[in-house]
């Protein structure tokens, strides 16, 4: 039911990004008829029309800086995609089969943790309209399948899976954190270095050789983040455009940088504080979910399909129905907005930017709601718990 379910979401998103396929939009239509994807554009810009390998071959000097810009694993997915599929319609549903099958892996490690609870994700809207926007599903994937590895006791492989996660995108390596806290709770030491270790050894082993072999085009990733403004979906665009005044930020990137660092450690901090304040015995492993949060909110990037993040812990950290709801009504009142208002910054008509920022700070104080229900802890009985068994360390040391 749960796969068939995806399935069917999957399904719907394909089509409704049909209009879209062929590459052809000099006429608007990815924004009249919301069918917006980076794929196709990314298949010129990331210059995979030829057989061009990522970072070991350069990029022609008229690409630009965003070239090679997101991580090993996203970029030979995409790589594998552009051999599977000739042209951009092609490429394109050459990627809707690799992301169907990364997200029919997440909903099946989501049913094994969850049972009919993994179905949060797969009737969400979220998963219809940025399934196929981008790669971040593979990253999901990846992140599901290691917290699915945590609760099963397999530290190596749920380590291993966070750095394979994190060569595909940075977020699953904010999980080490909960994940580590948790066995040094439950007194397993070993299998907190074992997470450390494994994931390190992941994530060398798919990135060690680029950075050898192609260093300056490797670091590109990290270059691009750091010194990119503000994105448009950030709470950071709104603070600098003072809802709809202006559409540009006078803040550098350098501060913008580390305020954003600055305010997720306090807020991250705060929200551990609070919880173990009011449930000192709450299940560490379910800090993943606010530490996503929080990171989502206070950076200067979000990206809209960065929704996808969220959808399994839902499921996993915080199953109530009525903020999933909340959530989903803002995702896609966000998605609409956005989409339509770049139609009329481009010219076709649209919405306003103060619509659009409207419904990214009306999606900011759900996701401020979810925190507080997840600091109240109501929904603890539903959870899911470990079960791992007593095992040695690394270091001898009993776990």
């Amino acid at each position: 039911m749960v796969l068939a379910a995806a399935l069917g979401t999957l399904a719907v998103g394909a089509i409704l990004k049909r209009p879209c396929d062929s590459g052809n939009w000099s006429d608007g239509r990815q924004y009249r008829r919301l069918c917006y994807t980076d794929i196709i554009p990314l298949y010129g810009t990331e210059r995979l029309t030829g057989g061009r390998l990522p970072y070991l071959d350069p990029c022609p000097p008229e690409a630009g800086p965003q070239c090679d810009e997101y991580p090993v694993l996203t970029m030979y997915l995409m790589r594998l995609a552009a051999w599977l599929g000739h042209g951009y319609q092609g490429f394109y549903y050459a990627n809707v089969i690799l992301l169907t099958l990364c997200a029919l892996i997440t909903a099946l490690a989501l049913y094994r943790i969850a049972g009919e609870r993994a179905l949060y994700f797969a009737f969400a809207p979220t998963l219809l309209i940025y399934a196929f926007v981008n790669w971040d599903l593979l990253a999901v994937a990846l992140a599901t399948t290691a917290t699915l590895a945590y609760l099963r006791g397999r530290d190596e492989l749920s380590g291993a899976m966070l750095g394979l996660g994190a060569a595909a995108k940075f977020y699953p390596a904010l999980f080490l954190i909960p994940f580590v806290l948790g066995r040094l709770r439950e007194r397993r030491r070993g299998g907190a270095v074992l997470l450390v270790v494994w994931s390190a050894v992941a994530y060398s082993a798919v990135n060690l050789a680029f950075l050898l072999a192609a260093r300056h085009a490797w670091f590109n990733f990290f270059r691009f983040n750091a010194n990119r403004s503000v994105d448009w979906d950030s709470l950071w665009f709104v603070a600098c455009t003072k809802l709809g005044r202006s559409t540009g930020c006078r803040w550098s990137p350098k501060l913008i940088n580390a305020l954003s660092l600055g305010t997720f450690v306090c807020l991250a901090s705060l929200l551990w504080w609070r919880r173990w304040a009011r449930h000192p015995d709450f299940a560490r492993w379910t800090f993943g979910f606010p530490l996503l949060v929080a990171f989502l909110l206070t950076n200067k990037v979000y990206s809209p399909q960065y929704g996808l993040w969220l959808l399994p812990w839902f499921a996993l950290s915080l199953p109530n129905a009525a903020l999933f709801a909340a959530f989903e009504v803002a995702d896609v009142f966000v998605f609409v907005t956005r989409f339509s208002w770049f139609g009329r910054y481009a010219g076709h008509g649209g919405a306003s930017l103060r619509w659009f920022q409207v419904a990214l700070i009306v999606r900011a104080v759900v996701l401020v709601g979810c925190l507080v229900a997840w600091v109240a802890g109501k929904e603890d009985e539903a959870l899911p718990t470990t079960t791992s068994t007593p095992q040695t360390s690394v270091a001898g040391l009993p776990s």
